[in-house]
């Protein structure tokens, strides 16, 4: 068992150096760059308020241990303050991109074993692997745990706790505290982890009611202290990090906070967090706002479809993985043993969801990303029921996720099922991060020098990389008469599916001739 485990986290992580190698910075990358050089070397809460500091400060670690040139401060837009720092300092931006992921690399290989030890708890053994297998071949999870981001942590904080809440139901004492201090972290890093305080707070009280045993009098004083200490130790943990940062909480915001208004307004201001994270919470409110456009299906449209996130998950799960989701989730509602988990498997994802759906920014699976940990618990314990039958279709359908996801080495991102056509046809059916996040512009400077030296290129890329600093030499097709546009145009996907007039004339009069890790199509003209 040991073995298998370490093979199938090794393979995880094979795949996840190997990505995290090859890609260029996606578009939220270097703004938790820049933030983390912030935090680190000034002491200062100033940009990217709407997340905490958590996450960043564990991008921060892997950017120190790469020790880059940092210069004096400056203003600007935090996306600005990233982008010098990879390619204005004299910096290596493939070096510093590289550790900068590497501890997130390393915190999802710690949820793998979260995941193997709660489903061992669950199914037993060959339960757990299933589980674990699932996890490691994760397209979703291995795309975002690659990257120097924060949904993946935030989700595997989530889970820990939930872990640990259901341990608790044997030994309050020793898994409550920690529990809310994994919870803590989940909000230390992304404030979109809100809604899941309620369901584990909850799930504390029930599960120091149930250690209690029958005397209900003390069991309930109990199981309010329980839920009580969940978010004390949350609300801790917040205050903490912080305070890790700059222990005399300045805050001095870059960008404008807006006024929120009502309910929402209300709940900011009686938050026990510090100044910082209730500001952030009043921006990401602010963008919520905004008239943000999405694109599902071929479909381009403004404002947000409430089906999006099923839709795009639909599109983006292997098969033989949404297959064992459903039935793992089935088990533990219906099969007596398990019966008790479910809260703790489904009741924070559940409810996570159906927040992250009422959003409106339609913008990729990574809002949906706990899912993968959660259900693939779940998953494992299908192997409970004892035909042999199951354990037959378990091994398949696990078999056919392994081969899915091996078929889209090393392009994880854009990765999608082959009901619906595999990678190559993802930009079809969605855009932004679930197809392309601006992370192949290196794969398009060598391709460009090996097949199309010397000519000319019209380039529109949607990233936050510099295409200058990988050796392209381009313009912007969009700025001169579409007749001048000739030989080469070059379109990120993302923005080829939202083209509307100039652009969708230049691409309707062009030719694909190439295509650069399913994220960049090649048109000749």
């Amino acid at each position: 068992m040991p073995l298998l485990v370490a093979l199938l986290l090794a393979q995880m992580a094979f795949a996840m150096v190997t990505t995290a190698v090859r890609q260029t910075p996606t578009i939220d990358e270097p703004v938790y760059v820049g933030a983390a050089v912030e935090y680190t070397h000034e002491h200062r809460l100033r940009h990217n308020p709407e997340h905490p500091p958590l996450g960043k400060l564990v991008i921060g670690a892997g950017v120190a241990l790469a020790d880059p040139h940092i210069g004096p401060s400056v203003t600007g837009d935090q996306g600005a303050v990233g982008r010098r720092l990879l390619y204005e300092e004299g910096n290596d931006p493939w070096r510093l991109m590289l550790w900068a992921r590497l501890p997130v690399i390393t915190l999802t290989l710690l949820f793998g074993l979260v995941v193997f030890a709660f489903a061992r708890e669950l199914a037993g053994v060959t339960g757990a692997l299933a589980a674990l297998a699932l996890y490691c071949f994760s397209p979703d999870v291995i795309a975002h745990g690659s990257l120097a981001t924060l949904d993946v942590p935030a989700a595997g904080f989530v889970l820990t706790s939930a872990w640990l809440l259901w341990r608790a139901r044997r030994g309050p004492r020793l898994y409550v505290p920690p529990a809310g201090a994994a919870l803590g972290a989940a909000l230390a890093t992304k404030m979109s982890m809100l809604p899941a305080v309620p369901v584990l707070t909850a799930l504390a009280a029930v599960s120091v009611w149930h250690a209690c045993g029958d005397d209900r009098r003390r069991a309930l004083i109990r199981a309010a202290t329980g839920a009580a200490v969940v978010a004390l130790a949350a609300v801790a943990v917040v205050w903490v990090t912080y305070l890790t940062v700059d222990p005399k909480l300045r805050w001095t915001p870059e960008q404008h906070v807006p006024t929120v208004h009502g309910l929402r307004g209300a709940l900011v201001d009686l938050m026990p967090f510090p100044e910082a994270y209730r500001d952030g919470l009043r921006v990401q409110f602010g963008l919520e706002n905004r008239p943000w456009q999405g694109f599902l299906f071929g479909r381009l449209y403004s404002g947000s479809l409430w089906y999006y996130l099923p839709a795009a998950l639909l599109v983006k799960t292997p098969l033989g993985m949404l297959v064992l989701w459903a039935a793992g989730a089935v088990a533990v509602v219906v099969v007596r043993r398990l019966r008790p988990a479910a809260p703790y498997l489904l009741a924070a994802p559940l409810v996570l969801l159906a927040a992250a759906m009422q959003g409106t920014r339609d913008l990729g699976t990574r809002y949906a990303v706990f899912l993968p940990l959660f259900l693939t618990v779940a998953a494992g314990c299908v192997l409970v029921v004892r035909p042999r039958w199951v354990r037959a279709g378990v091994a398949a359908l696990v078999a056919f996720v392994a081969v899915s996801s091996l078929r889209t080495f090393p392009f994880y991102l854009p990765y999608s099922n082959e009901a619906f056509g595999g990678p190559a046809r993802t930009r079809e059916l969605l855009h932004d991060s679930n197809v392309d996040w601006g992370q192949d512009l290196g794969l398009l400077a060598a391709r460009l020098r090996e097949r199309y030296a010397g000519e000319r290129v019209w380039l529109v890329y949607k990233g936050s990389g510099v295409p200058s600093y990988y050796g392209i030499e381009s313009r912007d097709p969009r700025r001169v008469p579409a007749g001048e546009v000739r030989g080469l145009l070059v379109v990120s996907d993302s923005a080829a599916a939202k083209a509307t007039g100039r652009l969708a004339e230049l691409i309707g009069g062009s030719r694909p001739v190439d295509d650069i890790g399913h994220s960049i199509t090649i048109y000749r003209r």
